[in-house]
């Protein structure tokens, strides 16, 4: 069937609006129409060509309605609500201990381009275009998915506001609340207020933490983090900032979650940690960076990387739907909404931070 696609590949500073051919879905996988779909920094990057071949529809926040039942599909029924998050196997050692972020094929999987056999459920003319970016390419107004990337929810839940928690609510939430496991009245620093670590922000509070910190270059999402229950907020640029943070509490935070790509934030996440702390960190520094290993030793520290907030996101995705109907998870206050059709004014604003969480909504025309 003929569907409206954004096309990475081709140039451009966005992707590009096209009518592609979609095939039907195969024996595992799904049709799914696409109600809205979240811009996150990994779409920003896979844009140029960094990971995935080309051409490419990205893609990794959907939310939609199930259209279509490929062969063998059980647990799903057409007109079902889902989000859609990462592809993995699900079998591997990491799969079956619910770890799925962490799968044997998550990079084939998730960056391929393609299904394992090769092909791709997309073309333009005689041209095939790459399809099943994080098991989905959901900029598109419907994407094949294979089964474990759909997760159920709710009919009465907003479906347009849920794409996010796929990835960047879960990468934040999670990392706090799964893989870091902060509890009651531990201490965190969470280094970057973007949609991730304003996430982090919501789950520390929601946990009962007892010192929130929240480190930014910018004052408006500072203090949005305040509204979220940050305790104390630093601008990134402060001198001696690892000092002023580590005085919080005296001896320094249980925890640092950062989420920026900057060797000087590597640095100072481990150095705002207390004795036997922990340095969760969620991108890789761009250029040349080393721990300080015996600062490490001698305190028992430990660096952390966290990948989908090492979250299972069949159990964990509604819970975080729960956390927002009852009002302890307001993510949907980080969500700036666009039609499909103004995707490279989206792209533009997520690419400058004008907009925390840009959100397509392939159906509704609805501006912000």
């Amino acid at each position: 069937m003929k569907i409206t696609a954004a096309l990475s590949g081709r140039g451009g500073d966005a992707p590009e609006l096209v009518e592609l051919e979609q095939e039907a879905p195969r024996a595992g996988e799904m049709r799914i129409r696409l109600v809205a779909t979240g811009i996150c920094h990994t779409d920003l990057h896979e844009h140029p060509g960094r990971h995935s071949p080309q051409p490419i529809v990205l893609g990794h926040e959907g939310a939609g309605v199930v259209e279509e039942l490929g062969e063998g599909v059980t647990g799903f029924a057409v007109g079902d609500h889902v989000i859609l998050s990462g592809n993995s196997c699900g079998t591997c050692p990491s799969c079956l201990a619910g770890r799925p972020t962490y799968c044997d094929l998550a990079m084939p999987l998730c960056f391929g381009g393609k299904r394992m056999d090769g092909s791709t459920a997309l073309c333009a003319g005689e041209e095939a275009v790459h399809s099943h970016f994080f098991g989905q390419s959901s900029f598109a107004s419907h994407a094949i998915v294979p089964q474990r990337t759909a997760v159920k929810m709710d009919k009465d839940l907003p479906l347009e506001k849920l794409g996010p928690l796929g990835c960047g609510v879960v990468t934040g939430a999670g990392g706090v609340i799964e893989a870091l496991k902060v509890g009651f009245g531990d201490t965190i620093a969470v280094l970057g207020t973007g949609g991730v670590g304003l996430s982090a922000v919501m789950a520390a509070k929601l946990v009962g933490a007892r010192r929130i910190v929240a480190v930014d270059l910018s004052d408006e999402r500072l203090e949005l983090a305040r509204e979220f229950g940050a305790t104390d907020t630093f601008r990134g640029d402060q001198d001696d900032l690892a000092s002023a943070i580590r005085q919080v509490t005296g001896r320094g935070v249980d925890f640092s979650f950062n989420t920026t790509s900057a060797p000087a934030v590597h640095t100072l996440a481990l150095e705002v940690l207390a004795m036997n702390g922990t340095a969760g960190f969620v991108a890789a520094p761009l250029g040349e960076w080393a721990p300080q290993m015996f600062a490490m030793l001698a305190g028992g520290r430990q660096l952390r990387g966290i990948l989908g907030g090492d979250a299972n996101p069949q159990t964990f995705l509604p819970l975080l739907a729960e956390y927002w109907r009852q009002g302890q998870l307001p993510f949907d206050r980080l969500l700036t909404f666009y039609p499909f059709t103004e995707i490279e004014r989206a792209w533009a604003d997520a690419k400058s931070g004008a907009a925390i969480k840009p959100v397509l909504l392939m159906e509704t025309e609805h501006d912000a």
